[in-house]
C-alpha cells in the first residue's frame, strides 16, 4: 500500500464515513457527566467546547445536562450531520473550525471536552487555542470510547486484524499518547456497553478512519 494513503487529511477522512458513524458509534456512559459535577468542574451553566464535535454524538450528552453547547468541527460532512441531529437543542451552536483554529472569542469556554478526536489535534497549536479561549480557571476534559482489556480472544483478533488491514492505525494509537504533552491531567475510565449483531459490527468498523 503506498505511503500516500497514510496522509489522507484528518479534516475531510470522515466524509465517506458519516453514515456509519451515526448508525453504529456507541454514545458516551453518563458517569462522565457525574464525575466531573463531583469535581467541581460541571455545572448547568458551565459553557462548553466540543472540539471536533463530529456527528454530536458527545455534545448531546452535555446538551442535555443544560449545557450551553459550541460543536466545532472542520469536516462539513460531520457537521452538518450534529447540526440535523441537534436541530431541537437551543442551546447548541455549530462552528466551522478546528483544535487549532476554533473561531471562538478568547476566555468565552469553561470546558473544552474532545471525544475521540484528540489524536488529530497539533498539540503544541491546539495547547495555545485552548489557553486563548478558555477563562481563567477552565479545564480541559479528553473522552475515548476504547475497547476492553486485549486479553480477550475477541479483541486480541480484532487489534490484529485492524493492524493487518488498517491503514495509520499504528500512528493513530500512538498519537493518543501525545496527552502527556498536553496539560498535567487526571485519568479516569467508566464502563460503557455496546451489542453488535455482525451488521452492526460491519458497520462499526467501517465507521473507523484507518479502514478504507
Amino acid at each position: 500500500m503506498s505511503e500516500k494513503k497514510y496522509k489522507i487529511d484528518p479534516k475531510k477522512r470522515f466524509s465517506s464515513r458519516v453514515e456509519n458513524y451515526i448508525k453504529y458509534r456507541p454514545s458516551y456512559p453518563l458517569e462522565i457527566i457525574d464525575f466531573l459535577i463531583e469535581k467541581k468542574t460541571l455545572t448547568e451553566d458551565t459553557v462548553i467546547a466540543d472540539i471536533g464535535s463530529g456527528t454530536g454524538i458527545l455534545t448531546k450528552v452535555f446538551l442535555d445536562n443544560g449545557n450551553q453547547v459550541y460543536g466545532v468541527e472542520p469536516n462539513k460532512d460531520m457537521r452538518e450531520a450534529a447540526e440535523k441531529f441537534l436541530q431541537g437543542y437551543t442551546n447548541f451552536s455549530s462552528l466551522e473550525g478546528s483544535a487549532e483554529t476554533t473561531g471562538l472569542e478568547e476566555n468565552c469556554i469553561d470546558l473544552i471536552i474532545a471525544g475521540q478526536s484528540f489524536h488529530w489535534f497539533d498539540v503544541e497549536e491546539a495547547k495555545k487555542e485552548f489557553k486563548r479561549i478558555l477563562k481563567p480557571n477552565g479545564n480541559v476534559a479528553l473522552i475515548w470510547n476504547n475497547r476492553g482489556k486485549s486479553g480477550t480472544d475477541f479483541n486480541s483478533s480484532y487489534e490484529n486484524f485492524i493492524l493487518k488491514y488498517g491503514t495509520d492505525y499504528r500512528e493513530v494509537k500512538k498519537n493518543e499518547g501525545n496527552v502527556d504533552l498536553f496539560f498535567n491531567y487526571q485519568k479516569e475510565s467508566f464502563y460503557n456497553f455496546q451489542e453488535l449483531d455482525f451488521t452492526r459490527f460491519k458497520g462499526r468498523v467501517l465507521s473507523a478512519s484507518y479502514i478504507l
